[in-house]
Order: C-alpha cells, then structure tokens, then sequence
C-alpha cells in the first residue's frame, strides 16, 4: 500500500476504509471484510456509534496491531473541554480496545476547540495518540489553530471529491504540513458521479470502474482517500487502483468538474454550526 509521511515523520496508508453511516450492527463484519481485502487503514469516529464494532472487528483480525493504522473523531465537548476531550479519548480507546490510536481528530471545528486540542497535545506527547489533527476547519480557522498552539496538526479531513477538489486549499496544507485527507470521496453519488460522462470515459479507457477512477485522482495527488462500502467486492475494486496512471489530460478533464460548492452542507452556514453544536453524544 502506498503510503504518506505525516508531518511527525509516521507513515498513513493513502487509501483505507470508512465507516460512516455504516450501521453498528454491520460494522464488525464490515471491517472484518475490509480487512481480509487488504486494507489498513481504519477510519471511525465517536460520533457513529460504532467504535466498539471496530474494535472487535480488529481483536477478530488477528493482524499485529503495529500493521494497523486507527483513526477516531472527537466530537464537540461542553466545558471544561480539557478534561471532558481526555474523559472522551479515554472512552474512544475503550470501545476500540486499543492502547492507543494511530491519528485522533477534533470532528468538527466549533465549541472550545483550544480545550480539545490543548488535551490532544498532551494525548500526543504520551504516545496514546501517535498523531493529531482535524476534520472541517477552513482555513482560518485551521491556521488561527497553527499559529496559537505547539503541535501543527497532522491532518485536515475534508469534504472533497472530483466536484469539490479544494486545490487552493490543498495548496496552503501542503505549505503548512497538514496532510488533506478526503471523506465524501464519491460524493455520495451526488451530482450523477457515478454516470458522469467525464469520468466514465476515462474508466473506459483504463478497463476501470468511475469509483476507481476517482480514487485513482486524489491519490495521485497524494490525497488519503476513505471510502466506504459494505459489498466486499466493491472493498476489492477499491483496492486496485495502483495499477494505473492518470495522463496529464485526464488530470485536466477531471479538474475541470470542479464547482467549488460542497454536496452537502457549509460549515460557515449559521443554521449548520447551530445544528452541530447542539448535538451532544450520550
């Protein structure tokens, strides 16, 4: 598996395997499935509901834990957010039945987000996270957390797919050490991706599917991709995507689709900081 090196010099499998939305009762034989395709690389998140399912899909495994790469989500925290984020992590590594986690993530960029990443850091110096970082910040809000902190986070999971490529953004990560990692790969099959003209040419002239076609785009461009699926045969597909290279004019076609505009909701939008920041985890 083709890997990136974080800015703390740990290496992150490019293409791994997702588990939102995917109901807890699936989860376990999900990512046992995952597993036995070849993936590495696990992502979930308190906020699914299926942390525990991972865990014991892992312990069934029996693959070392040092072959692993688990990565979890913090969700917004009530103050005092230093000692409730740690009371969170805790029960994170609980559920998982880890000892600690590859990469722990503040999920969404509201609240004390200071508090959490202040426990985060200290999380992080006692190896109980091997690296840090964040999903949704924008980039001020991500730069205001780099210039006002110790640790530079490790990595920005992101909206992003061929219809929202955040190239600019993705720019200013690299600058900066920030690792863009994709959730929403496929867009949900939002804005007809999966019949998109574009992309099923280019499938065509590879023998790939557009699902392959996409992944094939963001980790070319060195983008840690998630997707999700629970059919073990569309696992594979999304496996084998390395045996292929994207020309400079499929790149450019596929660039090209780009609208800027996300496929499901803003996080600058008053009403969605509302709703997320109301939610709390039982």
């Amino acid at each position: 598996m083709q890997t990136v090196t974080l800015n703390n010099g740990i290496q992150m499998p490019i293409l791994g395997f997702g588990v939102f939305q995917v109901g807890a009762d699936e989860t376990q034989k999900a990512v046992e499935s995952a597993l036995s395709a070849g993936y590495r690389l696990l992502d979930t998140a308190a906020a699914y509901g299926n942390e525990d399912a991972v865990g014991a899909a892992i312990k069934a495994s029996g693959i070392a834990r040092d072959e692993l790469f688990v990565t979890t989500k913090l969700w917004i925290q009530d103050a005092p957010a230093e000692e409730n984020t740690t009371r969170a992590f805790d029960e994170s590594l609980q559920k998982l039945g880890l000892d600690y986690v590859d990469l722990y993530l503040i999920h969404q960029p509201f609240g004390d987000v200071y508090g959490q990443w202040r426990a985060m850091e200290k999380a992080n110096k006692e190896g109980r996270a091997r690296a840090i970082g964040v999903s949704n910040f924008a980039a001020d809000r991500l730069i205001d957390l780099i210039v006002n902190n110790e640790i530079v986070p490790a990595v920005n999971q992101i909206e992003t797919h061929p219809f929202k490529q955040n190239n600019d953004y993705h720019d200013l990560l690299t600058k900066e050490g920030v690792q863009i990692e994709s959730w929403g790969p496929f867009a949900e099959g939002k804005n007809g991706l999966f019949a998109n003209d574009v992309l099923t040419k280019i499938g065509d002239a590879h023998d790939k599917s557009v699902a392959q076609v996409v992944l094939r785009y963001l980790t070319q461009r060195e983008v840690v991709v998630i997707p999700k699926s629970v059919n073990p045969d569309r696992m594979a597909q999304n496996l084998d995507v390395f045996d292929f290279e994207l020309t400079a004019d499929e790149l450019e076609s596929i660039k090209a689709l780009d609208t800027g505009a996300s496929q499901f909701f803003d996080h600058a939008d008053p009403e969605t900081v509302r709703h997320l920041a109301a939610r709390r985890l039982s």
